[in-house]
């Protein structure tokens, strides 16, 4: 059952990108055209805009931007795949085969695990973009609906400890990722020589002009928020009762995106709308998205996201419409809390008897350097390990299952690569950044190349006032569109320019806080001269045990964030 209420509806010139996907013959545009022009690496027109709903972005090299352009070259076109791999398991035969792409095919040749748990191909030209696609398929990957306006892949709390509770919460992750999928026969006919049939294509759920902007939506596990549940528009945290899941507690409406000078964008939390048993979750998650669908704003772009829907409609009459849709009543959220929000690295015991081991990937970025050979590493251990791999959110990977009898081995492989040490500091573990240059388009500042010694002048601060053993959440993004996740980090950095960034405060330790800027376009040297003193400041002023965000907050240093549409900016 719908409801035809238009007063909730935008009116106004629609944005670009509805024509573009009106006129996309159901994501297909003229990609297949576009693949055989050899005159360019690049994709043309809407076709740019439209391999997104395919899983690639089209990017080029910006360090070599300016020497090409003195060539008279055009800009070292290539794209970067994002796989669809719910809940981040792979097995490992799948991990050799795209291991195998990567060195074979990639400008780069790294393996980059994302923070939205899965893996990305960097730098593949176009002659190599089909080949990509088959490659993935024949091991069952695919890249449909990892980017574009439709809900993308679908997270899920990747600590193999509670492993049953863990299984469950899995499995309904892939439920989610496929019943939302969009039915169109557009990937396999471009990509894979699938058939073209006469029958006519027909969206139930996405609708034929699919969504209003991107959807993103996790399974979490508590007390382990390791997905970031109000970084997304859609969360189902996992109730369990006597070991077994029973239901989801339903989170709608969370989001970190924003646009630089315009306040009528801002990171907001999600919404908590009540539990529901297990049977409801796809019918809970069909009406979401189909509401989101009919009222989302298809007029301006940037107020486009479920969060903005809940603020303009209201909370209760979004709810309601959802109930409504899904011929399901929410009852009272159970109780649950988060405590943990990073990834366990090392050892940890299954209660299956088995182990899995967390591997800590600085950046995500798997890579052979000198000294530490992070990609031959993880292709040894996947050639003798008979379990699985798990990426996490946090960019880290996890060797899952792992027998008694081959713990010591596994272990031993990890050391000699270089993919386990004993001195990673809790604030290198604690820290993460996005991609962002050279290859990112959109990326104003340094993010993933940065972190590293950002992360050692903090260690050192820490050190300096006694504080080697703690750790404050830093996340660092090249640009204000949240890929790093910093509006939910105690310490996050946006990037404004080159070398410039926008200094926020304030969020807690479990990720259910958004912090507020501090400081605005300050460079690398002013935000570690501000950290001195904040951190000095801290390790005298704290109470017992008492977090960096809580101290700041509690010090009157930054306000709280609380209502993000009405203090985010105040």
């Amino acid at each position: 059952m719908t409801t035809d209420n238009t007063k909730f509806i935008v009116q106004g010139k629609l944005a670009d990108n509805e024509r573009l996907k009106t006129q996309s013959n159901f994501l297909r545009g003229t990609i297949a055209q576009d693949l055989q022009d050899d005159l360019t690496g690049a994709f043309v027109g809407d076709n740019f805009q439209l391999i997104r709903f395919h899983g690639m972005y089209q990017q080029d090299d910006r360090d070599l931007r300016a020497e090409r352009a003195k060539q008279k070259l055009e800009p070292l076109q290539n794209v970067m795949l994002r796989a669809r791999l719910p809940g981040g398991i792979i097995s490992t035969a799948q991990w050799l085969a795209i291991d195998k792409f990567a060195e074979e095919k990639s400008l780069y040749g790294s393996i980059r695990l994302t923070t939205r748990q899965t893996f990305q191909f960097h730098g593949v030209l176009k002659p190599h973009i089909k080949l990509m696609h088959q490659t993935l398929n024949q091991v069952g990957i695919d890249a449909i609906a990892t980017a574009g306006d439709v809900n993308r892949n679908v997270l899920c709390t990747s600590n193999p400890v509670e492993s049953i509770v863990h299984q469950e919460a899995y499995e309904w992750a892939k439920k989610i990722s496929e019943h939302l999928l969009p039915k169109t026969r557009a990937y396999a006919e471009i990509w894979l020589d699938g058939e073209k049939l006469e029958t006519t294509d027909h969206e139930p759920i996405l609708g034929s002009t699919y969504l209003p902007r991107k959807f993103k939506t996790t399974v979490v596990i508590p007390p382990q928020n390791d997905v970031d549940v109000h970084a997304n528009d859609l969360n189902f945290v996992a109730i369990a009762h006597d070991g077994k899941l029973v239901g989801f507690n339903v989170l709608v409406g969370g989001g970190l995106a924003m646009t630089h000078g315009d306040k009528e964008t801002y990171p907001r939390k999600a919404d908590d709308f009540g539990f529901i048993p297990l049977e409801h979750t796809l019918a809970i998650a069909e009406a979401v998205v189909t509401t989101q669908r009919d009222w989302g704003n298809r007029v301006a772009r940037k107020n486009a996201k479920t969060k903005y829907t809940l603020e303009r409609v209201g909370v209760e009459n979004f709810k309601t419409e959802v109930e409504k849709r899904a011929g399901v009543q929410f009852t009272a959220s159970r109780p649950y809390e988060f405590t943990e929000r990073g990834d366990r690295i090392g050892w940890v015991a299954g209660v299956d008897g088995k182990y899995h081991l967390t591997l800590f990937i600085e950046n995500g970025r798997i890579l052979d350097y000198p000294g530490k050979t992070l990609k031959t590493g993880c292709a040894e251990i996947a050639k003798i390990h008979p379990g699985d791999f798990r990426l996490t959110a946090n960019q880290n990977l996890i060797v899952a299952g792992v027998p008694a009898e081959l713990k010591e081995t596994i272990e031993q492989l990890a050391r000699q690569h270089g993919l386990m040490a004993d001195d990673v500091s809790a604030q290198r573990k604690d820290s993460m950044a996005c991609v962002a240059l050279p290859t990112c388009p959109l990326a104003m500042a340094e993010a993933e190349r940065y972190l590293p010694d950002a992360v050692t002048q903090i260690e050192g601060l820490l050190a300096k006032h006694g504080l080697a053993d703690d750790s404050i959440i830093f996340r660092v993004t090249g640009c204000p569109n949240g890929c790093g996740r910093a509006m939910l980090a105690e310490v996050g950095l946006v990037g404004k320019g080159p070398g410039k960034y926008n200094f926020h405060l304030g969020g807690n330790r479990n990720g259910t806080r958004i912090p507020k800027m501090y400081l605005e376009n300050i460079s690398e040297q002013q935000i570690m001269d501000e950290l001195d003193v904040l951190i000095g400041r801290w390790s005298q002023e704290r109470l017992a045990n008492e977090a960096f965000g809580d101290y700041v907050i509690r010090a009157e240093i930054i306000a709280p964030v609380v209502d993000s549409a009405k203090d985010f900016y105040a």
